[in-house]
């Protein structure tokens, strides 16, 4: 039997436990939801003062990143604008944050596509 894989962005994970729950009701059951980021790590757990001179590095502070491999990968992170605050992207869809991964039969796959949409889900 064929199967398609499918991959769809979500902002929050209520949305995407609603597209889960959605498929698991249509009769779809092979499905995962995970948090992806642009930087490592799991981000800061407790609150950091920049005037204080303890941060690992503006990335850090900034972007929630964790650089287990080293400086220069924070220092890289740094120039990225939403480290400084300095832009604005304005594209919504960068900011899709949660994965709905679905494994669907191939003779279904437009139906589970659709219901993910529907569930705000961006394929």
């Amino acid at each position: 039997m064929k199967e398609r894989n499918i991959l769809a962005g979500f902002h929050t994970e209520e949305d995407a436990g609603k597209a889960a729950d959605a498929l698991r009701q249509a009769g779809f059951s092979t499905m995962q939801i995970d948090r992806v980021g642009q930087f490592p790590g799991d981000g800061n757990e407790s609150i950091m003062n920049p005037i204080s001179g303890e941060i690992p590095s503006l990335g850090n502070m900034t972007l929630a990143g964790d650089f287990p491999s080293g400086r220069d990968a924070s220092v890289l992170a740094a120039v990225d604008p939403d480290a400084s605050g300095m832009a604005e992207r304005g594209d919504d869809d960068l900011n899709r944050s949660v994965l709905l991964t679905a494994v669907v039969p191939e003779e279904r796959g437009d139906e589970a596509t659709q219901i993910i949409t529907s569930c705000g889900g961006m394929i």
